[in-house]
């Protein structure tokens, strides 16, 4: 791979040594040439590391000969600040390769104090970065801040900062490096640090509040400032009249010395993408307080492996540092957990990995032959804030990938943000007919589902549209496959024939997540489609990282350690009538069975009105979750129960899908289908919930614990019959005869 990297040559900081770092490890593996507008200590240090660097010294329209020169055979030009990407921008069309840039900071704030800059280069920039081909973000969160300012998700990419964990905490002692700092050091110190430009954007002005407000508390803290910048004079004017005990070391070359001396490590900026002071910290094994800001949430797991608190609020910032203060062992064990999931993450290697992996996404991306009609389109009850709904488009979209890695994808959601944010796919307005008719166009296939949308109970309107995008999706030439679907009820007679003349005339075939379905649309007369009986695709997804759900009971006063029963309720006619019965039999598990109740929400904004309304009833101490996470952080959080009672099917599925015993309220006919499937017969109908029935359900579904072998091989089996959905799937994407 032959790889052309273009830079200004003035960087800085975190850029300069992403740049440096990356491209010193690329060059061992591919074919890396560094073209510098301009003659310095970057060019010079890139030398160094054994980069090719070429230096174009000149005009714009030098620097752009010099660029078409060096790019004869080159497989993608790679851009990296403002002036380079304005000159990729101007050279995309004629160069015909892929054109990519890595977004190393926010743009809108990269000129921040500096109008004349802002208004020049910043709007150059702007203009710039809307004309690549792909665009790299460094951290998670600097991708989803280009999503949601209207950059196609599909062309965006994340990479992470790697840092060099072969290099040592080192041997000399405390004294002996704060002595090179020109510090004293008194047994029992502890050491408080950032390093920082000081500039605007990087807030130091809080560090130094929170640092005046533990003066008093935190007598042997010493709190230490290494950078320098415009805001230099005011933070040692703002440290003297707040009385803070801050020093202020200057400008450090060399840090990795005072994140050796550094006990907890600070960031407190207002915007970041993936700070080297933050891995720096990490690589010495300094705990770590952090704002929750660009990627840092993607490193740090508030209250298990560090502390996230938001931008200039510096009580947070204090208080987060005093309980590191009280607890040296916390600080201690915070340091090691951090060190040892950045070092499997987060290092040079994987971030190595990482880009050579884009690279090749966007090589085979860029041979793919283009066609008239490539693509899915994707419709399910998506963008409700259902984690049960996001499990499924997250394993719908899982087993797309399996079969085609590069397979456009467009996905109708109530709320086309955040799907975007979360899948990174296109997606646009369910009721959007004027896209959905521009992507059905484009597409091969209609996907509808996976889920419950063929039923009349919610509302007939709801079962109308769905119908609709099959009968629309159909003409405008897709073939169109119902994917692990439910079916029914659907009460309405003139309902039921009008289901019927769609699915016969418009479905090529149809996967049904249990056998109740079938027998639904067998007694509705529907038989022209295939038809299918499968599982639902939610089965496939496994449970997030363990420290990720402890991140997530912990905001939430959950404690990780604890023994719980999980209760997921939905608002739905007849819980009010059943509620009492329901926070009784909570009572129960926890007087008999030292069960601590917990109410999580799986939709959060329907759910939560029933978690709150048992929760009110409940007189034994108990846990109100405000939310449950991601799909896959909710199945993990299943996995912390000992029990589950639910009306809510997909918290039956991810709980019963990593073995926890479950008891069904069945307000549906499809809880009693998924409970039957799996052959377990703890439910009962919501209408016919008494205390005394539910107690015996859980009473038996706790001795059921230990067999959690065998409950776990009745779901294998149904992960076994999903497996046909994917075989479906690849044959729908095959090539027609005739096509």
């Amino acid at each position: 791979m032959k790889l052309l990297h273009l830079i200004g040559g003035g960087d800085v900081g975190g850029a300069k040594t992403h740049v440096i770092t990356l491209l010193g490890q690329l060059s061992g593996v591919c074919d890396v040439t560094l073209i510098s507008f301009r003659e310095g200590e970057f060019a010079e240090e890139a030398r160094k590391a054994g980069i090719n660097v070429v230096v174009a010294d000149g005009s714009l329209f030098s620097d752009m000969r010099t660029v078409k020169k060096h790019a004869e055979g080159c497989d993608i030009l790679h851009c990296h600040g403002a002036r380079a990407n304005m000159v990729g921008a101007l050279m995309r069309r004629r160069l015909k390769i892929p054109v990519v840039t890595t977004v190393h900071s926010d743009y809108l704030l990269d000129y921040m104090g500096r109008f004349f800059a802002r208004i020049t280069y910043g709007v150059i920039n702007k203009f710039a970065l809307r004309r690549m081909d792909y665009r790299i973000g460094v951290s998670d969160r600097m991708t989803q801040m280009l999503i949601e300012r209207g950059f196609r998700a599909e062309t965006l990419f994340t990479i992470y900062n790697g840092m060099d964990f072969s290099i040592g905490e080192g041997t000399r002692t405390k004294s002996e490096l704060a002595a090179e700092l020109g510090l004293e050091y008194r047994e029992g110190d502890v050491f408080v640090g950032i390093a920082a430009r000081f500039d605007p954007v990087k807030d130091i002005a809080t560090f130094v509040r929170a640092a005046a407000r533990l003066k008093e508390t935190c007598p042997r803290m010493r709190f230490l400032a290494a950078g320098s910048g415009g805001q230099n004079a005011y933070l040692r004017r703002l440290a003297a009249q707040l009385d803070a005990p801050v020093t202020f070391l200057g400008w450090l070359e060399d840090t990795r010395d005072f994140f050796r001396l550094v006990d907890i490590n600070v960031l407190t900026s207002l915007s970041e993408t993936f700070p080297y002071a933050l891995t720096e910290g990490t690589r010495m094994r300094c705990a770590t307080v952090a704002t929750a800001v660009g990627g840092i949430p993607h490193l740090i797991d508030h209250g298990v492996n560090g502390f996230l608190f938001e931008p200039s609020d510096d009580a947070a910032l204090a208080r987060y540092i005093g309980a590191l203060y009280e607890k040296p062992e916390k600080m201690l064990e915070m340091g090691d957990r951090l060190h040892n999931k950045a070092r499997v993450s987060f290092s040079l290697e994987a971030t190595l990995t990482a880009q050579t992996e884009i690279y090749d996404v966007i090589l085979r991306r860029s041979a793919r032959p283009r066609a008239k009609r490539d693509g899915i389109t994707l419709c399910g009850a998506y963008g409700m804030d259902n984690a049960g709904d996001d499990a499924i488009l997250e394993a719908i979209l899982q087993e797309i990938r399996q079969q085609d890695l590069d397979i456009p994808v467009r996905v109708l959601s109530r709320n086309p943000l955040e799907t975007r944010l979360a899948c990174r796919e296109h997606t646009f307005h369910t009721f959007n007919l004027f896209a959905f008719t521009r992507a059905t166009r484009r597409s091969t296939i209609y996907l509808s589902g996976g889920g419950n949308l063929v039923q009349d109970t919610t509302s007939s309107r709801s079962l109308w549209f769905y119908l609709f995008t099959i009968y629309w999706a159909r003409k405008m030439g897709c073939r169109v496959l119902m994917y692990g679907c439910g079916i029914g009820p659907i009460v309405g007679e003139r309902n039921r024939r009008l289901t019927t003349r769609v699915l016969d005339r418009r479905v090529e075939t149809i996967t049904l997540r249990e056998e109740g379905s079938r027998e639904e649309l067998k007694r509705m007369g529907v038989t022209n489609p295939r038809i299918l009986t499968t599982a639902d695709p939610a089965l496939i997804l496994t449970p997030a990282e363990p420290e990720k759900v402890d991140s997530l009971m912990l905001s939430q006063q959950l404690p990780p350690g604890g023994r719980y029963i999980g209760f997921a309720l939905r608002n739905w006619p007849g819980l009010e009538e059943k509620v009492d019965a329901i926070a009784r039999a909570a009572d129960y598990a926890y007087h008999s069975f030292g069960l601590t109740p917990v109410y999580i929400p799986i939709e959060r904004k329907q759910d939560i009105h029933a978690a709150t309304l048992a929760s009110s009833r409940t007189s034994c101490p108990h846990i109100l979750l405000r939310e449950a996470g991601t799909a896959r952080v909710a199945i993990g959080l299943m996995c912390r129960m000992e029990v589950v009672v639910a009306m809510r099917l997909h918290a039956l599925i991810f709980a019963a899908g990593q073995g926890i015993p479950v008891v069904g309220i069945a307000y549906n006919e499809k809880v009693s289908a998924f409970l039957d499937y799996i052959g377990q017969n703890l439910s009962t109908p919501l209408e016919q919930i008494t205390v005394e029935q539910l107690i015996r359900h859980i009473e038996n579904a706790v001795g059921e614990i230990p067999d959690r072998e065998k409950r776990l091989r009745a779901v294998n089996r149904l992960r076994e019959k999903e497996k046909l959905n994917q075989k479906v799937l690849g044959e729908m994407l095959k090539p027609q005869k005739g096509a």
